[in-house]
């Protein structure tokens, strides 16, 4: 590999980190080795456009897996890791949660080993100048109320196994800072939406329904909300971290857009409506449908993200208007990628109904 550094991005056929690899190659000289076990949300498809440079190599390996970890530091020698490989579906924990311990915990446990074997073999400058840049989620710290906002200073309080795992991994990488020295960086991101993202998740699930006249539907009353940042806003704060981050510290990043998810399946329909109409003069909010709401449903995320504004000048660039549009019209523009994405096991069928009760 010829890039200046070389960057091992975990998880980097998935939505984000396929964001911040074609970030990458296409804009710096940085090497990027993708080490991704592709599970059925990743997809190689979503790397077709940097797949072919010199700069980039895909490794076929699950983190869990220490020899083949020890084996890629070992050949590819990287300069940083951004650690993005996880479960992260929340109505998949819920109907089975052992899968998110696996992954979050025991794979970040040992990919943390693994690097530290790595690091501590560096010389001084290379020990000095390498980062472990960990990307974790808003849900660790719970839910908020009417008003109030996260930051770095929000005590943890995950309400669903998935945050429960992604708080223990933020945990076992902050304490591999603390106990080892390894120079980590951990990120606490609110919801990521943008193209390629697989269509379990809300904004591509409504959107692809509403194309097919299929229902719409919305947890309870659809009163939950939600902060929105698009990933390649995403993409961006998490390389301005690598770069000039301090090692030991988090930083939220949020994309200051609270919107309702009942208001953000209305505002997909009235883009679809726009953009593919339906000939029949009718709007797709018609095929909205109230359904059984998530159990333990977090009412509100919201970031406050003054810490990384002010000290890395990191700021959004898309509002909810332009990336919501951008968005629609990405997979209104690339129908194969949608097929080939939907042809393996999950047809977008309702997930996370194993459990009952527990709302809030």
């Amino acid at each position: 590999m010829n890039g200046t550094d070389v960057y091992l991005v975990t998880g980097g056929a998935g939505f984000i980190g396929s964001a911040v690899i074609r970030k990458l190659v296409e804009q710096t000289n940085v090497s990027v080795v993708n080490l991704d076990k592709l599970t059925y949300a990743g997809n190689l498809d979503s790397l077709a456009s940097v797949s072919d440079s010199p700069r980039y190599a895909f490794e076929q390996a699950d983190i869990c897996d220490a020899e083949a970890a020890r084996s890629i530091f070992a050949e590819y020698q990287p300069t940083a890791v951004l650690h993005l490989a996880a479960e992260s579906h929340v109505d998949r924990s819920i109907d089975s949660p052992l899968g998110f311990v696996q992954a979050n915990l025991v794979g970040t446990f040992t990919l943390l080993e693994e690097t530290r074997r790595y690091w501590n073999r560096l010389g001084e400058a290379g020990r000095k100048a390498f980062r472990f840049v960990h990307v974790s989620t808003d849900e660790v710290f719970g839910s908020l109320g009417e008003t109030g906002y996260f930051s770095e200073e929000t005590p943890y309080r995950p309400n669903s196994p998935y945050s429960a795992t992604k708080a223990g991994s933020d945990h076992l990488v902050r304490a591999w800072h603390h106990t080892y020295g390894l120079p980590t960086i951990i990120s606490n991101c609110s919801n990521n939406y943008g193209p390629y993202q697989f269509p379990e998740k809300l904004i591509p699930l409504v959107l692809l329904n509403a194309l097919a006249a299929k229902a719409l539907p919305v947890y309870g009353t659809g009163d939950n909300v939600r902060d929105w940042l698009y990933v390649d806003d995403h993409a961006d704060a998490l390389l301005t971290m690598l770069r000039d981050g301090e090692p030991g510290e988090s930083y939220a990043v949020g994309g200051s857009n609270e919107v309702t998810n009942l208001e953000v399946v209305r505002r997909i329909c009235t883009l679809v409506d726009e953009l593919v109409p339906d000939g029949r003069g009718s709007s797709r909010t018609e095929l909205i449908e109230f359904v059984e709401d998530r159990p333990g449903h977090d009412q509100r995320y919201a970031i406050d993200p003054s810490k990384i504004r002010n000290e890395l000048g990191w700021c959004p660039s898309e509002s909810f208007d332009t990336g919501l549009r951008k968005t629609v019209e990405w997979y209104l523009a690339n129908p194969l990628w949608c097929e080939r994405v939907r042809s393996g096991a999950y047809r977008g069928e309702r997930l996370g109904l194993a459990a009952t009760g527990g709302g809030k």
